[in-house]
């Protein structure tokens, strides 16, 4: 099965690429700078030009023959609120219609803990970042056809990953989960049909990512 990472640059999309490309899977990563391919393609990822801006009809053709579509691309509330829109909304949204256009049938995308919880986004203080997430995940739950999963992880760290997490973060006292464990989800959602059509929310925990799903 071909993966194509949006966002395969980014810190997530790295870990991602390197962790799908061990098992043997072909991954294709987005980059929109080519001086990004070398770091890509030593992770064991084949670089292809994406470029977020671009119109869904010229992101489908970067879908060619892609069975899975993964979005870590995101802002992280870092850039102020136009550019967080840009990115983690339109962006988001302009690959599911490029997703469908091309035929891919699988999409995970990777949100935000707290995402559907309105309440929460004003005392993050990067509500705008928590906005576009949520509205994300609503367009390709009720306006596309995609067999989707949607991850929530809480507040990503750049920890080492321990390969175990809880999809119950209301019960734990951390709401923290390094960014390897989110990429090692990533990579078992992937395997499993089962997981189609779900919404998980997940932090550190004690339960192996494997036995989770």
């Amino acid at each position: 099965m071909t993966t194509f990472i949006v966002g395969a640059h980014g810190q997530i999309g790295q870990l991602l690429t390197e962790q799908l490309a061990a098992t043997g899977e072909p991954v294709l990563a987005g980059i929109r700078d080519q001086q990004q391919a070398a770091t890509l393609s030593a992770l064991g990822g084949q670089p292809r030009q994406f470029d977020l801006t671009s119109s869904p009809q010229e992101l489908a053709t970067a879908f060619k023959d892609v069975d899975n579509v993964v979005f870590t691309a995101g802002s992280g509330g870092a850039n102020g609120g136009a550019g967080t829109l840009k990115i983690d909304l339109d962006g988001a949204v302009k690959t599911m219609i490029a997703a469908e256009q091309a035929g891919v049938k699988r999409y995970v995308i990777v949100s935000a803990l707290y995402a559907d919880q309105r309440d929460k986004w004003a005392q993050t203080g990067i509500e705008p970042y928590y906005v576009a997430k949520y509205y994300a995940d609503e367009w390709l739950q009720h306006r596309t056809q995609l067999n989707y999963t949607i991850l929530r992880p809480g507040a990503l760290t750049n920890a080492g990953g321990t390969g175990q997490i809880t999809l119950q973060p209301a019960t734990a006292s951390n709401k923290q989960i390094p960014r390897a464990d989110v990429a090692a989800t990533i990579v078992t959602v992937l395997s499993k049909p089962q997981t189609h059509g779900q919404i998980y929310e997940l932090v550190s925990g004690t339960t192996p990512i494997e036995t989770a799903f």
